[in-house]
């Protein structure tokens, strides 16, 4: 009977024993890992041609997060061992075994090699890169820190340039105070004809504003400290930095804004010039031929962000020949450089394409335009 107690009792340990031994593989603990080892590549000491290659295969162990846990890994190059400088790659892992994209790696090495000095025109190079793996649990509510390896090094990888070319922008977009800051209320700047880096837009200007080349916040909008050079001609606008970066248009009114841009290495410098904003007849309606603004044919400028432009009245008729012609003045131009008119209710801008149909119009008429809107007539 003693027997059959000891052992029933032994038999109740066992049970308890492997029920917390359950328990614990049930419950696991998570805990800070102190330990991440990405191996060296096999063939390290050869050249690593990135533009003839596919992949670098990397491996590393499993940092103990206190039990298998999923894991996302994340690949890091620099420039120097100390890492003061690198580029983490988009594409994320779910394994300890990596094929990394060779293409991603030349990238990365083209920005660090541009950031250091080097120039396009210096590829290919072949240099040391140096490269770590991030890890970090697959969850979002972990609160176990991310880790980071040891560094390894590649001695000797080729790298052609693998940036796309800096390209000009198609056109240009302002936004501000005087259109509520809204991208879908800004209208696009024109090419001048026979140019395809500088553009012009008539604009209500009032307090702070910003250009870009796209109508959204993408990080390329430009302020007050990404132009280059901005010439106020005569002080008109009288422009300022907000402390937030915006240029500033003390002097609240319209003014003709012309835009020059220019690839310099790897970033498009650009100048914005400020300008009086002028709008001149031309041709058969002013009576005085094809002068350049002649006197008495400049069209009177409203003082409100929606007042229109208005022109004296007509001279002359427009012949279905010459039309009724208008533009605003760009130094360095001719007339035609930056005309436009007004088709079905809509101002329609020459740019850099061929003659304008014309639009015919009696003597006594007038040119309305609005340049908030792009509409306009003539009645």
């Amino acid at each position: 009977m003693k027997k059959i107690s000891i052992l029933a009792f032994l038999f109740a340990g066992m049970l308890s024993f492997s029920s917390c031994e359950s328990d614990r593989d049930s419950n696991p603990v998570l805990q800070e890992p102190t330990v991440f080892v990405l191996n060296t590549p096999a063939y390290v000491n050869t050249t690593y041609d990135l533009a003839n290659s596919t992949s670098l295969e990397l491996t590393c162990s499993q940092p103990n997060f206190g039990y298998t846990a999923p894991t996302v890994y994340a690949v890091q190059v620099a420039w120097n061992e100390n890492f003061e400088n690198f580029v983490q790659l988009d594409t994320k892992y779910s394994t300890a075994k990596m094929n990394v994209d060779a293409s991603e790696i030349a990238v990365a090495a083209t920005n660090l090699a541009v950031a250091e000095g080097i120039d396009e025109s210096q590829f290919p190079i072949i240099t040391r890169l140096f490269i770590r793996v991030v890890a970090e649990l697959n969850s979002a509510t972990s609160t176990i820190s991310a880790i980071a390896s040891n560094v390894i090094e590649l001695p000797h990888v080729r790298v052609e340039f693998a940036l796309p070319p800096v390209l000009l922008p198609e056109t240009i977009y302002v936004v501000g105070n005087h259109n509520g800051w809204n991208w879908g209320n800004s209208l696009p700047a024109t090419l001048v004809w026979g140019t395809d880096n500088m553009w012009w837009r008539m604009t209500y200007l009032d307090g702070g504003w910003k250009f870009n080349s796209a109508t959204e916040w993408n990080g390329n909008e430009v302020g007050y400290d990404g132009v280059a050079e901005i010439i106020d001609k005569d002080n008109i606008a009288d422009i300022t930095r907000s402390d937030d970066g915006n240029i500033v248009t003390n002097n609240p009114g319209w003014y003709l804004l012309v835009f020059t841009a220019e690839v310099v290495g790897r970033e498009v410098k650009y100048k914005v010039t400020i300008n009086e904003p002028e709008v001149w007849m031309i041709g058969d309606v002013t009576g005085v031929d094809w002068q350049d603004r002649a006197a008495g044919w400049q069209l009177e400028v409203p003082a409100t962000a929606d007042g229109e432009f208005v022109s004296p009245a007509f001279a002359a008729a427009a012949s279905a020949d010459n039309g009724v012609r208008v533009y605003c003045p760009i130094e360095g131009h001719d007339p035609w450089h930056s005309e436009f008119m007004v088709f079905d209710g809509s101002i329609k801008y020459r740019g850099t394409g061929g003659d304008q149909d014309r639009v015919t119009a009696a003597a006594g008429q007038k040119l309305y335009l609005n340049f908030s809107t792009d509409k306009g007539e003539i009645k």
